[in-house]
This record gives structure tokens, C-alpha cells and sequence, in this order.
């Protein structure tokens, strides 16, 4: 009978353990639809999942509104960032934030800018160029005079440069779903990085047409040397392979 007892109280003494809140950040080009299966599987694991819609206006501008909504969400989180995303939660510095992912994402240094890092000379092989690459006034509270130029890519283009691995029918949906992302942000210098004390995962796309695939090998060893693996996909790997872009997520989560 004592046996039995102990082994009946014991589950009911142990501690809870809570998963951390998952927060997904979208890049340019993009909104926070892409991350539909990804969310569905982690939630399916058990995890809260938010997502994150992010105004692609400049890092500063847009990490200031991801911390304030971080202080609406309880116990730890877990910050993903995919694309222009990644500069997005480099710059958002959270004491609830236990882990970083990146998944095809900026990672830059103090300083460093999007465009900087996109050297073609040092980086070559990024297709997000013009004509692909078109500009358009917006209306914008926060660029001057109420107004701001964004960029954007061209229907023509959006399939075989960003996300040439998905179906055509997909791709039709991503490309209905694109936002602008003001040109500024890709000029925006980085502030502190928040991998330099938050552990970070990075899976780098190697068939990326958007971020070469070595720029993303350097910025991962910068931000998160040991934690870095690859998958052979385009730059919306999110999308086109979601089951292990989730299970990088999990790893994080679980670490």
C-alpha cells in the first residue's frame, strides 16, 4: 500500500513545467500567414504561439513595438525572426526571451545594416535586384511628411526568386500577402545584438536567392556558433519546409 501511495502523490507534487510562448516575426515581403503550418505544428506540441505583425518599417522602430508586446506575455518566450525579421528580434532585448531562432534571417552586428550586408562583391548572388526589386510611395505615419518609399517585388518575380521551391499556387497566395518594407530599414544601422547574450539557433537556407547562402553561414557563426544546421530550400523555407524549420524551433524551445 505504501508503495501505491508514493507513487500516486509523487505526479500531483511535481512541479509544473510550462513551455515557453513562442513568438513568430515575418520579414519583408511577406506577413504573418507564412508561418501557418509552422504555428499549427508547434501548437499541436503544446506550445503558445503568437505571431508578430511586423510594420517592416526600420529595426528601432519595429523591436520597440515587438517588446511592448512582449510585456503582455507571461513566462519565457522563445523569438523567432525569419528574413528582415531577424534584424526585427537582434534589436528587441526581452528579460523573458530564453532563446533566439533565425531561419534565413539577418543576424547583424552592432552597426551593421541589410544592405551593407548584402555586398554583392563580398556576398554575391542575391537576385533582389531591380527589376524584381520596385519601389512605391506609401502612406506612412512614420516616414516624412506622412509619406515613405517602400520596396517591393514585382508579381513576375516573386515565385522564382522568392520562394522557387512552392507550388505556383502557393506562391500566388504569398504573393497576395506581401507587404512593402520601407527602403530606409534596409539603411537602418543595427543596435546592440540581443544574440550576444541570448542563446540562438540559425538554419540557413543553401538554395536562398534572396540572402546568399554564405552571408547566412557568416552571420550564424557570429549568432549562434554551435547551433547552426541547413536545409536545402529557397528563402521561404518557412512555407516550403515547415516541419524542420518547426523542429529547429523546438529544439530551441526545449534547450
Amino acid at each position: 500500500m505504501l508503495t501505491v501511495l508514493v507513487s500516486t502523490v509523487a505526479p500531483a507534487n511535481a512541479a509544473p513545467t510550462t513551455k515557453p510562448t513562442i513568438v513568430l516575426v515575418h520579414g519583408a515581403f511577406a506577413d504573418s500567414s507564412g508561418w501557418r503550418d509552422v504555428a499549427a505544428t508547434l501548437r499541436t506540441q503544446g506550445y503558445p504561439v503568437q505571431t508578430f505583425d511586423n510594420p517592416l518599417r526600420g529595426p528601432a522602430h519595429d523591436s520597440a513595438l515587438l517588446e511592448e508586446k512582449l510585456t503582455t506575455i507571461p513566462g519565457p518566450i522563445v523569438l523567432v525572426g525569419h528574413s528582415y525579421g531577424g534584424a526585427v528580434i537582434t534589436n528587441t532585448h526581452d528579460p523573458d526571451v530564453v532563446a533566439n531562432v533565425y531561419i534565413a534571417a539577418f543576424a547583424p552586428q552592432r552597426g551593421e545594416f541589410v544592405q551593407g550586408l548584402l555586398n554583392p562583391i563580398t556576398y554575391p548572388g542575391s537576385r533582389l535586384l531591380p527589376p524584381a526589386l520596385q519601389l512605391k510611395v506609401v502612406d506612412d505615419p512614420t516616414g516624412p511628411g506622412g509619406k515613405n518609399l517602400d520596396g517591393y517585388i514585382a508579381r513576375q518575380y516573386f515565385h522564382e526568386i522568392f520562394a522557387q521551391d512552392v507550388s505556383t499556387a502557393t506562391a500566388a497566395d504569398m504573393y497576395a500577402h506581401q507587404k512593402s518594407a520601407a527602403l530606409s530599414a534596409n539603411l537602418e544601422p543595427s543596435g546592440d545584438p540581443s544574440w550576444r547574450k541570448v542563446p540562438s539557433w540559425y538554419l540557413v537556407s543553401r538554395q536562398d536567392r534572396v540572402i546568399p547562402p554564405a552571408l547566412q553561414w557568416f552571420m550564424a557563426s557570429r549568432a549562434a556558433p554551435g547551433r547552426t544546421s541547413a536545409i536545402d530550400a529557397g528563402h521561404a523555407s518557412l512555407v516550403s519546409r515547415p516541419g524542420p524549420v518547426t523542429a529547429v524551433i523546438v529544439a530551441a524551445a526545449q534547450s
